[in-house]
């Protein structure tokens, strides 16, 4: 595996390639991003991981700072993981002067769930994974492969490489889950391990309510409100617990139709918030 830190190197690295795979990360890596760099490999003739805590995407209380750095132990594990190419650029690379020209992504899609409890989230990750696709896929296009974890992402990329005319491929892996059921996530390393076996209680309730919701659609509302509640009642600080449509994640009717759904959720359980979702 080749480690490059600037856009040059990168760039004179990829010089010979056609068809790269790309996944970005911001680092601290887990099993979920090694199964997205396996499902990657196939799909280009060069496999390109970036390493990268992306400022633009933290609001002023948020974990930039303390966003776990685990650097030795990710070339490790990308080493064996298949990783080709590792980019890790400096801040002062991907941003050498103030990024005063950012992306703003639709507010129907972008300004509601969390783009409502995190705003200009959603700017910020666009922001930078438009500045990394030009890095390592501006000069021949490829394929991108992100989790369905961050479901809201996922369709904000998908849409900004769509209006944008992007040559590029976005790959959506299934979310990577601990054998209890909770989703993979690298803040899942904050958990104590009280909070670690109580953490279930997430995908546990978004399983609840998707089965509620096909037994009595149009009590969708409450039946919401009855989720949150019951999180609350175990010591959580729920953010939302929502049935959307998969299209535009606009909120879900009666009419809408099994197979077309996503519940999604996001709760603070200490001082770890984690989300998650269940397409149903």
């Amino acid at each position: 595996m080749r480690i490059v830190h600037t856009i040059a190197e990168l760039r004179q690295a990829l010089a010979s390639c056609r068809h790269p795979a790309f996944v970005p990360t911001m680092g601290n890596l887990h099993d979920g991003h090694l199964a997205l760099v396996q499902l990657a490999r196939p799909l280009g003739d060069v496999t390109v991981v970036s390493i990268f805590v992306n400022r633009l995407q933290f609001l002023p209380h948020e974990d930039f700072d303390s966003y776990p750095r685990t650097w030795e132990a990710d070339c490790a594990r990308l080493r064996d993981g298949g990783c080709d190419l590792l980019f890790a650029p400096r801040e002062r690379e991907l941003y050498p002067r103030p990024q005063t020209f950012r992306l703003q992504p639709d507010p129907a899609l972008a300004d509601l769930l969390e783009g409502h409890f995190r705003p200009g989230f959603f700017g910020g990750v666009g922001t930078v994974v438009l500045k990394l696709f030009a890095c390592v896929l501006g000069q021949t296009g490829g394929t991108a492969v992100f989790g369905k974890k961050d479901y809201q992402q996922l369709m904000v990329i998908r849409e900004m490489v769509q209006q944008f005319a992007l040559p590029i491929e976005i790959v959506a892996a299934e979310t990577s889950r601990a054998a209890d059921g909770l989703a993979l996530s690298s803040r899942n390393a904050y958990l104590n391990p009280d909070e670690r076996r109580e953490a279930v209680a997430l995908p546990q309730a978004l399983q609840r309510l998707a089965q509620r919701w096909l037994d009595a659609p149009a009590q969708g509302p409450a039946l919401e409100q009855q989720a949150l509640d019951a999180l609350r009642a175990r010591g959580w600080q729920p953010d939302y617990l929502s049935v959307r449509r998969r299209a535009d994640l606009q909120t879900a009717t009666a009419g809408d139709a099994p197979g077309t759904l996503v519940a999604l959720g996001a709760a603070r359980l200490g001082g770890t918030r984690l989300i998650d979702n269940l397409e149903f």
